[in-house]
């Protein structure tokens, strides 16, 4: 499915800043149905002076007279003169009669967009850069309840700011948080003063659940907040004041009795000019908890992750202060290995203490695992030149404590048998596709004899994290010539379940 920019900009006769307008009028397009209780689609122009649709909404206030997505069809004959109609002259335009689609009679309404050049300013585009239809079912009709003839009202107002480039609002907050409020969770339509002419009965249950008792309307909405609010020690956000008079298009949370309600106002305008709000409003107690919780868990793993590192520090500082005063050369060696194994788990665990995400940039890890090489180089008269290519990508925690350790596994053992006592290389490569991960260490050094692979404590740990943990596949080989290459093989099967 292509998106939004490609259905617009493939027709050629829009650019960048009207693709971003149509984003954004497209970010309240569910809000837009479910007022107007009927399904909504925006068309642009195409080359051929025709319209192809690229965004559709159905209400979920009422049932939907298409079953099928138009995103992407060019437009009905039946609707082509009514929407060239609103594009060319830049109005409304009604539908004369009723529409039948598929035997159920609809009212269609034509909606020009128009799109404002700045924030600040009053001017737009000379043309409209699409057209809205609303698809209104007739065969539901029925007496209106107050509520029905209130969002009627607001999405005809809502409209309306479109057609003359007020709406959606440039000030307002892209991307809604989550848990953001829509029309059937609680709408308050404020007057200019910032008096409730309506409240929803979900919008008075959320400021009952707060603690206010009565009606709503007629009251200064900014009035009853302050009264929830007044005498607790709590952090108001500086934006609240704005948002309880309609008079910005932001958002923001208000709690009392241990209720969070979510709040956002859209200015209502006429020709620039302010007239009223719209107010919508959601209980959001249970999300934000939920939030708390995730915040206070990331922030929980953050620290384990952070008190490993230092726990295993600690333990390769002890291994490191104990090789020292061991005088037999067999027990320094493996006191002093044991070290750089504890020390590459802790650069694992370090790397996960820093961020939110469980998974790390393991090109940065191995970066700092390498940094060992040098100790081990040192110890044993060798001059070492790491090289790496390619790249590791990011990997989560399961995979990238048993990599990490066998990498150094190998890494140390090139130092210390491939080019002990001598200068010489070690690369290693790195290549990732979506379904594996190939890594190559080489040395110049001495080389091995083909089948007689090391049955040390270090190839058994390499075998055992690669083959038992990660499942994969490991190779020792001579180069042609001298020095050795491992190859290692490793399934992202865990990564990307199928």
């Amino acid at each position: 499915m292509s998106t939004l920019s490609d259905l617009v900009l493939a027709q050629g006769r829009s650019n960048e800043a009207d693709v971003e307008w149509l984003h954004l009028l497209v970010g309240d397009w569910q809000l837009l149905a479910d007022l107007a209780f009927a399904d909504i689609v925006l068309w642009v122009p195409s080359k051929d002076d025709s319209f192809v649709a690229v965004a559709h909404a159905r209400p979920s206030s009422s049932a939907t007279l298409f079953y099928r997505d138009f995103v992407g069809q060019e437009i009905k004959p039946e609707w082509r003169d009514q929407v060239t109609d609103a594009f060319r002259s830049a109005k409304i335009i009604d539908s004369s009669a009723p529409d039948w689609y598929e035997e159920t009679p609809t009212r269609v309404r034509a909606v020009p967009v128009l799109r404002r050049l700045s924030p600040s300013g009053n001017q737009t585009t000379e043309f409209p850069i699409a057209v809205i239809t609303r698809h209104t079912n007739l065969s539901e009709a029925r007496t209106p309840s107050r509520q029905e003839l209130t969002f009627n009202e607001c999405a005809n107002d809502l409209f309306g700011m479109i057609a003359s480039g007020d709406f959606p609002d440039l000030a307002a907050p892209t991307g809604p948080r989550r848990g953001a409020p829509r029309a059937s969770d609680g709408l308050i339509r404020l007057d200019v003063d910032g008096t409730v002419t309506f409240a929803s009965p979900n919008g008075l249950s959320a400021f009952n659940r707060m603690g206010f008792v009565g009606e709503l309307e007629g009251e200064s909405l900014a009035e009853v907040t302050t009264g929830l609010l007044t005498g607790k020690q709590l952090t108001v956000d500086e934006s609240l004041p704005l948002v309880v008079t309609g008079r910005a298009p932001w958002r923001t949370d208000i709690e009392a009795r241990g209720v969070t309600v979510s709040l956002r106002a859209i200015p209502m305008r006429t020709r620039g000019e302010r007239v009223g709000a719209i107010v919508l409003c959601r209980d959001v107690t249970e999300v934000r908890h939920q939030e708390r919780e995730l915040i206070t868990k990331d922030a929980t793993i953050r620290e384990i992750h952070h008190r490993v590192k230092n726990n295993l520090q600690t333990v390769a500082s002890l291994l490191r202060i104990q090789a020292r005063r061991t005088h037999n050369d067999s027990a320094k060696e493996a006191l002093q290995q044991a070290m750089r194994r504890v020390a590459a788990i802790a650069v694992v665990h370090d790397t996960l203490s820093e961020g939110l995400s469980q998974t790390v940039d393991f090109d940065a890890v191995f970066d700092r695992v390498l940094l060992l090489v040098a100790e081990v180089a040192s110890s044993h008269n060798t001059t070492v030149h790491p090289k790496s290519s390619g790249s590791f990508g990011t990997l989560p925690s399961e995979y990238a404590t048993p990599l990490a350790l066998a990498l150094t596994e190998l890494v140390t053992n090139a130092v210390e048998h491939g080019l002990a006592g001598r200068d010489g290389e070690v690369e290693i490569i790195a290549k990732r596709t979506d379904d594996y991960l190939s890594v190559k260490v080489r040395d110049n050094g001495v080389g091995l004899p083909e089948g007689k692979v090391g049955s040390g404590l270090g190839t058994q740990i390499v075998r055992t994290l690669i083959q038992g943990e990660l499942g994969g596949t490991i190779d020792w080989h001579t180069l042609m010539g001298s020095g050795t290459e491992v190859t290692i093989d490793i399934p992202l099967t865990w990564l990307n379940p199928r």
